[in-house]
């Protein structure tokens, strides 16, 4: 496969086919670091057409990194209500906060550097070298490994394992147009080489991809083991209010505002109430109404009647919702 072809193919269905999104705007060099700093955190683990107006809310309120820095945790927790993975929203701060003191403001131009930052892996470091600078790397995102899979036809575990994808992207080539590169590589996932019935007769790849050639496009992914745990939940009320707790006993949804409850042992015959899913954990749970006999440490009395005012992840407001049904 030739390798200097592939990357004018696509910039070339790029520039004819990009969606219009507001951190691919022509900015100044500090406000592009500054949008992809943002974008590329709100985009972990969820996709464009969510993120876009909650990017447009958050930039048009905290316009820079020193805004963010000083931004009241609060009040920031509420611009990315509805997102979920609040760690994310933290560790943006805390990057901020990091970039006013020990470098004026702005972000590092070493990869080795970003990866130093709260929340910024090995995927954000090399997203935020192409975007933010315009430097030849490739962040190896879902959409940009479904490419990778489909090009080359690759089916066993071993040729699917994060290290071998790290190793075959370089058949995608560089581009002097990084930024535009590594973004059109992340469209033509998104929009064309979808995970399932890809738009082939859309492609500018077709005449190099071993997938189309087999007529063969199953993509084989490495999955985590789903594990299934139970939880009790205890509803505390009092008139239109219930009691919630800071959340620093689980590993999910940290130091938010959760109903208490206890991991419980597996029962076969047990009645669940609700279900979630977080991550790779199937949540089994069964409410109970409780009497509050003893203070509880970090808790707090929500009413019921302004949930508005509160911020509560969405595992929290769809208890609540249960709760209003139930």
């Amino acid at each position: 496969m030739t390798k200097s072809i592939l990357p004018k193919k696509i910039l070339y269905w790029y520039d004819n086919n990009k969606r219009s999104l507001p951190w691919r705007k022509k900015l100044s060099q500090v406000k592009r670091e500054y949008y992809t700093l943002v974008s590329e955190f709100m985009l972990q683990q969820t996709q464009v057409v969510t993120v876009v107006p909650y990017f447009n809310n958050f930039v048009k309120d905290i316009p820079n990194i020193s805004s963010l820095a000083k931004f009241n945790e609060h009040k920031l927790l509420k611009y990315w209500e509805g997102l979920g993975y609040y760690s994310r929203v933290r560790n943006l701060k805390k990057t901020a906060q990091i970039l006013e003191k020990d470098f004026k403001g702005r972000l590092p131009s070493t990869i080795e550097e970003l990866k130093l930052l709260p929340g910024i892996g090995e995927y954000t470091a090399n997203a935020i070298m192409a975007i933010g600078f315009n430097k030849p790397f490739i962040p190896l995102d879902g959409n940009i490994e479904r490419v990778i899979k489909r090009l080359l036809n690759l089916k066993l575990i071993s040729e699917i394992s994060k290290e071998n994808l790290i190793s075959k992207k370089k058949i995608l080539g560089t581009s002097i147009r990084a930024s535009d590169y590594a973004q059109a590589l992340m469209e033509l996932g998104a929009l064309i080489c979808r995970p399932k019935t890809p738009l082939c007769s859309q492609c500018p790849l077709t005449k190099n991809c071993k997938s189309f050639k087999n007529d063969d496009f199953e993509i084989i992914k490495e999955r985590k083991k789903k594990i299934d745990k139970f939880y009790l939940l205890n509803i505390y009320k009092k008139n239109d209010k219930f009691l919630l707790i800071k959340n620093i006993k689980f590993s999910f949804l940290k130091n938010l505002k959760i109903f208490p409850m206890d991991e419980i042992p597996k029962y076969n015959n047990i009645k669940k109430d609700l279900n979630f899913k977080i991550s790779n954990i199937n949540m089994n749970i069964i409410v109970q109404f409780t009497k509050i006999n003893e203070s509880i440490p970090n808790s707090y009395w929500v009413d019921s009647t302004k949930l508005d005012s509160y911020t509560l992840p969405t595992f929290t407001k769809k208890i609540f919702s249960y709760l209003e049904k139930n």
